[in-house]
């Protein structure tokens, strides 16, 4: 097989695990009666009413089918925003030693990394389900908490912690330079780190999913959309604090929602 066939071979993988995430969580979100924005029916409204200690199986109170659908999230949302990224080690790969084993163990480390974090904000959910801070369908349900949400991560957006991860997130073919290994396990170890940058610059996002339900698919493309703006190589660094504002506004403006209408 031809270089150029095997690049098209992997890329369209790649592409097409995307799609498949996509597709597993809209038939996710139709099978909990949810629609597009993460509204529920009158049987996901009924779900989410559900006692999660009651003596019977429910995957949305399971460690396991919870993981899973973390999991998945974690492709549909997060493989997008590493298209730079597995471009700029291309870029090496003629300038440089890179190979195509090294380019997969980039996108393995990578999503390693985004697997563990699926499995930490599995365990974030479970204890706020049964801590009774969260619906079966993992939303909030005091908005006082959805603002602060709102109004925590916009925040973050304009902290040192955000902007030195960012700044390697937005900039990958720095990290390659100044970290680079050759050959799979090379790719592995440089994905890893990569990955730990971004879940660190982007868990926020991720904790939004709180905000509006962790199976609505608007939360998820708005998400995805953000992540993906703040890693392209162009205008990432330009959006962050504006998303930040855009953030904290929005918390600001349901608290005074919530005043009003409580008041």
């Amino acid at each position: 097989m031809s270089r150029l066939s095997v690049r098209s071979f992997l890329w369209l993988g790649f592409y097409g695990i995307i799609l498949a995430a996509w597709w597993v969580l809209y038939s996710m979100a139709i099978d909990m009666d949810l629609d597009l924005i993460g509204r529920p029916g009158p049987m996901g409204e009924a779900m989410r009413q559900m006692d999660p200690r009651m003596d019977m199986y429910m995957p949305m109170a399971e460690f396991g089918s919870l993981f899973w659908m973390w999991g998945i999230m974690m492709a549909a949302m997060m493989l997008p925003t590493l298209v730079p990224t597995l471009q700029s080690y291309e870029d090496l790969m003629t300038s440089a030693n890179g190979t195509r084993a090294g380019w997969i163990g980039v996108l393995l480390g990578y999503f390693l990394v985004w697997l563990a974090f699926a499995a930490a904000i599995t365990g974030v959910q479970l204890a706020l389900l049964f801590g009774g801070v969260v619906d079966m369908l993992g939303i909030a349900k005091s908005p006082w908490l959805s603002a602060g949400l709102l109004i925590a991560v916009g925040a973050f957006q304009f902290t040192r912690a955000k902007e030195v991860c960012h700044g390697v997130c937005h900039a990958p073919m720095m990290y390659f330079i100044g970290n680079w290994r050759t050959g799979f396990v090379g790719g592995l170890r440089m994905g890893l780190g990569l990955g730990a940058f971004c879940a660190a610059c982007c868990w926020g996002f991720m904790a939004l999913g709180f905000v509006g339900g962790v199976m609505s698919l608007l939360w998820m493309g708005l998400a995805t959309f953000f992540m993906v703006l703040e890693k392209l190589p162009q205008i990432g660094h330009r959006v962050t604090k504006p998303l930040g504002v855009l953030l904290i506004a929005a918390g600001l403006a349901l608290l005074v929602y919530v005043y009003v209408i409580g008041g």
